[in-house]
């Protein structure tokens, strides 16, 4: 009979995206049997991750601090923010090196069926930092799935309410494709060839 502190190895590992019961199996055995130093490693690191990051109070993505490093750099352009549903699309941006304004990071997407709505996602919060009067434009970049499109649709109807200018990533990227599996050259050319909604 396999111990329980093994179980519940194997069931913490199974919160992890894409690992079924098997491959979590399979990774407790290999850190158990083969890479205790590297488990241990594992351990920590995740334990002073979730002691020490929180949300920054500007863009909401993970941060030491109350204000991010990006938030609190002055040669970022102020007047442009890009909406991203998660730090992985901001990491891709970045990486094209072909935007320097700042951000706003969702930590999802609207999905009804699985009970997120504009509640979960606190847009409450991200229009008020919209609407900063520094802001001069608003640019959606949110996945061309079904829930990034409806996420996008909403948030574009709500700022462009308050008078607010706000443009989309060009089709450039794939329909159904997600931003952080495109290429920096992709996500680069739709930053150049976003529209205005």
């Amino acid at each position: 009979m396999t111990p329980s502190s093994l179980d519940e190895l194997i069931e913490a590992l199974r919160c992890l995206p894409g690992v079924g019961p098997k491959s979590a199996q399979r990774m407790a055995y290999h850190l158990l049997q083969r890479d205790q130093r590297g488990a241990g490693r594992l351990a920590r690191a995740l334990s002073h991750a979730l002691e020490v990051l929180r949300h920054c109070e500007r863009c909401n993505t993970f941060t030491e601090s109350e204000i991010c490093e990006r938030c609190a750099n002055p040669r970022r352009d102020a007047s442009l923010l890009c909406i991203v549903e998660m730090p992985a699309d901001l990491a891709m941006i970045e990486q094209t090196q072909s935007y320097n304004g700042l951000y706003y990071v969702l930590m999802g997407r609207l999905s009804p069926l699985d009970g997120v709505g504009p509640r979960e996602l606190k847009l409450d919060k991200l229009i008020a930092r919209a609407s900063d009067p520094a802001v001069a434009e608003v640019i959606l970049a949110t996945n061309f799935t079904n829930e990034g499109e409806a996420t996008a649709h909403t948030i574009a109807t709500l700022l462009s309410a308050r008078g607010v200018k706000v443009s989309r990533l060009s089709r450039g990227v794939p329909v159904g494709g997600e931003l952080e599996h495109t290429d920096t050259g992709t996500i680069a050319q739709a930053l150049v060839e976003r529209r205005s909604l």
